[in-house]
């Protein structure tokens, strides 16, 4: 079997198995190994393939591997669903108190209840989304 074929065969293996894994740590052997896969194409001699995948290796593992990581694991920046609800401001629809009420909250009709139980908001204030519980919004008005 050719060199290369064997190399290309490491370097799948080494990708697919960082698939499973997702260190970013194989994934950098991997492409290592597929850069040799091209060298030991070129006819370099089996010395100098293993001089080039450690070198890659080396390379990828110290200088590539944590710019990855840094940005994989970076807090997400922007929320979603009903997450992005809170900060929002609100129309009451209906009176809203601690166990009952309606919201708008950006054109959606919400159950709504008073973050502060002791609070009667009358309907066509504006309030805030403080929370969102299950399907309520609890809201606290604006001042």
């Amino acid at each position: 079997m050719d060199p290369w074929l064997i190399w290309l065969i490491v370097a799948a293996v080494l990708i697919v198995a960082e698939i499973f894994t997702l260190t970013a740590a194989l994934g950098m052997l991997g492409a290592a190994a597929l850069i040799t896969a091209g060298s030991a194409a070129a006819g370099l001699s089996a010395p100098l393939q293993f001089l080039v995948f450690t070198v890659v290796a080396t390379v990828t593992i110290i200088f590539v591997r944590p710019v990855a990581l840094r940005h994989v694991l970076q807090p997400q920046r922007e929320r979603f669903g009903v997450d992005a609800l809170v900060g929002k401001a609100a129309y009451v629809v209906t009176e809203v108190t601690d166990m009952e009420g309606r919201v708008r909250i950006g054109g959606e009709e919400w159950t709504a209840r008073s973050y502060d139980e002791t609070l009667v908001i009358p309907r066509g204030a504006t309030v805030d989304v403080m929370e969102i519980s299950g399907s309520t919004a609890l809201v606290y008005p604006r001042e």
